[in-house]
């Protein structure tokens, strides 16, 4: 089954008419994307872009054998061009399926913004997934959607970048998988262009491709290489806790470790725990604790202890929850508390060592764990030196332990100005 996407962009495409920021500005060439529209095998049309019948002689095809249009949602782009010959566009009713006399099957599956999302099944049993804009799908686990019983979907095309929420049910329910090729389509301009948006996709395993381009599907495509430990550093406010946030959004069953705990008496602190609580997503755990060595032995769930078999108790691997841990700096803070490094008498007698021995077994952890970390730490070597010896000795220790801690994962990211930078991986 061949798919090329006459458009990859948002339904007011990229860029905007009259819109003034720097990724309009810059969406030139191949970062240039009407809206979105596919035509499966040159027979069928879902969603239409902009000049449709030029788009797919730009692309090498021709619509002269469409024998069925369907639309995935409301349009509120520009005016929609239907050109002669074709069939009326239409909707489908959620949960309908259709025959097509080429050999394809359609069966439409609800979505929880107005919509409608479409399973596309080949005549060699090949299948694939499309969402519409802002869409997510809808009744997971309802026998009438069915998401993921028929196996995982050899390819899926989403709007990845607004709603990796959706990916993430996906991935729950089964019906994506390590192999399934995963492609963003209805690209806004809200994420900067050409590599960071790569970037970005790549860090949740999917990837983008230009209009015009041709999908195969079920061909081996090499799916983005998902690094199973991460390393974000970053200076005060400077899009850490983001980064690291946005790059586990598109995974279920994410474990949020928090290490900073409660204050009591202070507002401040409390406003800034409940804005990161607002910013994760629902489906997030949240387990505040400086425990981490448990958490990154555990082979299971919410701590689920190692040597209990090979899987959940849903079926899934046991060491499927990924960890964010956020974040080392509150956790070195923790340990200097419990062994008395503040106190000059007290490091020399026995708290340096306590605290090598406590950043070690952490790395050690860190090393031998089977689930996937993203783990931040402040990056606080390029600062202002401390005026005491308890906060040189901080700002000294949390550049240990960040080394350490970086040299055990495959990708190490320094975050500037809401802008990161690949320092490993």
């Amino acid at each position: 089954m061949d798919v090329t996407l006459l458009g990859t962009g948002a339904p007011r495409g990229l860029p905007r008419p009259d819109c003034p920021c720097a990724r309009c500005a810059t969406a030139v060439g191949d970062e240039a994307r009407a809206a979105t529209a596919l035509l499966v095998d040159g027979a069928l049309l879902i969603d239409l872009t902009p000049g449709p019948a030029f788009a797919a002689a730009r692309a090498g095809q021709s619509l002269a054998g469409v024998r069925q249009v369907l639309l995935s949602h409301p349009h509120d782009g520009p005016v929609m061009e239907v050109p002669a010959g074709l069939p009326t566009p239409g909707r489908v009713a959620d949960g309908r399926e259709l025959a097509l006399l080429d050999g394809h099957r359609v069966r439409a599956l609800a979505v929880d913004i107005p919509g409608t999302g479409y399973e596309i099944s080949g005549p060699g049993g090949e299948r694939l997934l499309y969402l519409p804009p802002g869409a997510a799908p809808a009744g997971l686990g309802d026998a009438n959607n069915g998401l993921g019983a028929g196996g995982p979907y050899d390819l899926v095309l989403l709007d990845v970048l607004e709603r990796p929420d959706a990916l993430a049910r996906l991935r729950a329910s089964g019906a994506v998988d390590a192999a399934t090729d995963v492609v963003a389509v209805h690209i806004d301009h809200g994420v900067p262009p050409g590599p960071e948006l790569h970037r970005r996709l790549a860090a949740v395993g999917a990837r983008a491709v230009a209009d015009g381009a041709s999908l195969v599907v079920g061909e081996y495509h090499a799916v983005p290489d998902l690094p199973r430990r991460t390393l974000v550093l970053g200076g005060a406010r400077s899009g850490k806790s983001v980064e690291a946030e946005r790059r586990l959004a598109a995974f279920p069953d994410v474990v949020y470790v928090a290490t900073g705990g409660t204050r009591d008496g202070d507002e401040e602190w409390a406003e800034r725990i409940s804005l990161h609580r607002e910013r994760r997503p629902s489906s997030w755990r949240t387990v505040e604790t400086c425990d981490l060595v448990p958490l990154l032995e555990a082979a299971g769930r919410d701590g689920e202890a190692a040597g209990t078999g090979p899987e959940a108790g849903d079926g899934r691997p046991a060491d499927a929850s990924p960890l964010l841990i956020d974040c080392l700096a509150l956790w070195l803070t923790h340990a200097m508390d419990e062994v008395g490094a503040w106190d000059d008498a007290t490091w020399e007698a026995g708290g340096r060592r306590a605290l090598r021995e406590r950043a070690d077994a952490l790395v050690a952890a860190v090393r031998e764990t089977h689930r996937p970390v993203v783990a931040v730490s402040n990056e606080v070597g390029s600062g202002v030196v401390p005026a005491t010896a308890a906060g040189r000795r901080f700002r000294d220790e949390l550049g240990r332990l960040n080394a350490a801690f970086g040299a055990e994962c495959e990708q190490v990211l320094l975050v500037v100005a809401g802008q990161a930078l690949a320092l490993r991986g």
